[in-house]
């Protein structure tokens, strides 16, 4: 490949290129002191709740100059074997509650923002308005109502009424989110479907899905922590009984009333925080690609 006078005289004009080996070392020195100062913030709170974890309850609080002093698993063979309370099954009720609401939610989103993205019709500006709108207001407020709609449909103290109750506060941000997301994409791929002989629906869910792998994900990843991480919807429309509960709700357990089980707690906020890594891990590479492709966009 070979340059012209003009783009060659341009090249000259412009001047040497700067290159991340001119920075002086002072500078360079600054920004990796700052970015390890960033790293630590970030990570050491993980990283203590870890050591904690690994503490007896009479010893989780007191620091001590030796981190690992007295550690060992006691605290996780005591939560993981229902000794402390039944983990296991607060564990299989929030994947089965975060996974519904991830599917539920997501799938009415997409449909939700594509025909916002490619239809016109009467009160469509106002939707869109409204899902924002709808994310203004704490959630506290929301408990009241959505308490009497569940006991009129009798739902309450079921799993998939409080899935039904969580797809209410995730899918408004992702059908905004999605609606953006399917404005990027042409739309000849719709037109080129139709002529093809697919229905709106075929056209949707053949051509426009596999194109908008990014924006899935990162819904998906929102929607999961929405389900996953929740309390107070768990705690008000979930009934008592504890295999009922969920992680977020069953971990109260470990806080008494005259005293707290810091060492039991902190290990089942590991045990917890391990789902939503794995999600993150499989969905980044879509993360990534959604980036990519955002910058490349005109």
């Amino acid at each position: 490949m070979t340059l012209d006078a003009s783009s060659l005289k341009m090249v000259q004009a412009a001047g040497p290129v700067r290159r991340r080996s001119d920075r002086s070392r002072g500078a360079s020195i600054a920004l990796h002191a700052t970015l390890v100062v960033a790293s630590v913030i970030a990570v050491f709170p993980v990283f203590w709740v870890f050591v904690t974890s690994l503490k007896p309850d009479a010893r989780a609080v007191e620091p001590t100059p030796k981190l690992f002093n007295e550690s060992s698993l006691d605290n996780y063979t005591r939560v993981l074997s229902g000794e402390k309370g039944d983990f296991l099954a607060w564990f299989g009720n929030s994947v089965l509650i975060a996974l519904m609401t991830t599917v539920i939610g997501v799938f009415i989103s997409a449909t939700a923002g594509y025909a916002a993205s490619r239809f016109r019709f009467p009160g469509k500006r106002g939707l869109m308005m409204s899902f924002l709108l709808v994310q203004m207001f704490p959630f506290a407020v929301l408990i009241v109502p959505l308490y009497n709609i569940l006991i009129a449909l009798g739902l309450n103290g079921t799993s998939f009424g409080l899935v039904l109750v969580y797809c209410t506060t995730a899918v408004p941000f992702c059908t905004y989110m999605l609606k953006g997301y399917f404005d990027t994409v042409p739309t000849d791929i719709d037109e080129a479907g139709r002529v093809d002989g697919l229905s709106p629906f075929g056209v949707f869910w053949r051509l426009i899905m596999p194109l908008a792998k990014p924006g899935l994900a990162v819904t998906s990843f929102y929607a999961f922590l929405t389900a996953w991480g929740e309390v107070a919807f768990a705690s008000a429309f979930l009934s008592a009984a504890d295999e009922s509960k969920t992680l977020a709700v069953g971990l109260q357990v470990f806080v008494q009333q005259n005293r707290t089980e810091w060492g039991h707690l902190a290990a089942a906020s590991i045990l917890v925080a391990i789902p939503a890594i794995v999600v993150f891990y499989l969905v980044q590479r879509f993360l990534v690609q959604g980036l990519a492709s955002g910058a490349v966009k005109g």
